[in-house]
């Protein structure tokens, strides 16, 4: 699988209780890992055991190295779009609260990343390709690419980003979580075949043309929601790939590793436990 978009370095502290303003806490324990929608996708495609290449922007600060490390160990492979760009790829500064999984995050993304080349992707052997709009010309680039050579585009849809009006024809799949709110037309009025819809804890909904549907989301003790939406996302992608028309059967696949993540405390402590989900899913 190809996924496309924001690679972060998100630094994350487990804590008792967020802290109010101008208090200091003691974390309980702390990580370093990549983020970002694209990327946690991309980690997670991987330890479901299928192949997964993250084209994003790293660079050559140090702080990217970290990250890059990090996707080796997941198995991610990286294409870095701007690979002696000098300048730190965003951090994310995450707070996770230790008795419920909640999270903070405060980040800068990628808007100062900007004026890189975009190659034509390559799609060999490409099941299906998920972007999630934060680089807006790479994003392009692959989804043209991928509607020339018929396959599938996944759009993990976030926040609302101008680059959508122009993308968004060029989708096939879009998931975006209940508050999501489109400017004018619909994501369907604006030619999105399959709208999928999260609320967290409740059912997730979709509608593909006249069909439609709602799947419950299992009930699991939550350790850490850290990432949760993005690993859901990585899932579907993971499943649209597999060439099945059956959009209740990605949804529910979806949900039941996301399931998994936040039963899991820690940014990477879930992944050994998705090798089961992944079988017959590629």
């Amino acid at each position: 699988m190809l996924l496309a978009g924001l690679c972060t370095v998100d630094l994350v502290q487990r804590v008792a209780d967020f802290p109010a303003p101008g208090e200091k806490l003691q974390s309980l324990a702390v990580d370093v890992a990549a983020g970002g929608p694209a990327t946690n996708a991309a980690v997670t495609v991987a330890a479901l055991g299928a192949e997964a290449t993250l084209t994003t922007v790293l660079g050559a600060h140090p702080l990217a190295a970290l990250a890059r490390a990090d996707l080796a160990t997941c198995g991610v492979r990286v294409l870095d779009l701007a690979p002696g760009r000098a300048e730190p790829p965003p951090v994310s500064a995450v707070a996770v609260r230790d008795r419920d999984g909640e999270r903070t995050v405060v980040s800068r993304n990628a808007a100062e990343q900007a004026g890189f080349p975009v190659p034509e992707p390559d799609l060999d052997g490409v099941g299906a390709v998920l972007l999630d709009g934060h680089h807006p010309a790479l994003a392009l680039k692959v989804a043209r690419a991928a509607k020339e050579g018929g396959v599938p585009v996944v759009l993990d849809a976030g926040s609302w980003k101008p680059v959508l009006d122009e993308l968004l024809p060029l989708v096939d799949v879009a998931a975006c979580s209940a508050p999501f709110r489109v400017p004018g037309p619909s994501l369907a009025e604006r030619g999105v075949p399959v709208v999928i819809t999260t609320a967290g804890p409740d059912p997730v909904r979709w509608r593909a043309g006249e069909d439609s549907g709602a799947v419950a989301v299992p009930e699991v003790a939550a350790r850490d929601t850290l990432g949760a939406g993005d690993v859901w996302h990585g899932a579907l992608a993971l499943a649209v790939a597999g060439g099945e028309d059956d959009v209740a059967g990605w949804v529910r696949y979806a949900n039941e590793v996301a399931a998994e993540r936040v039963r899991h405390g820690g940014p990477r402590s879930w992944t050994a436990a998705l090798g089961e989900l992944g079988k017959g899913v590629r």
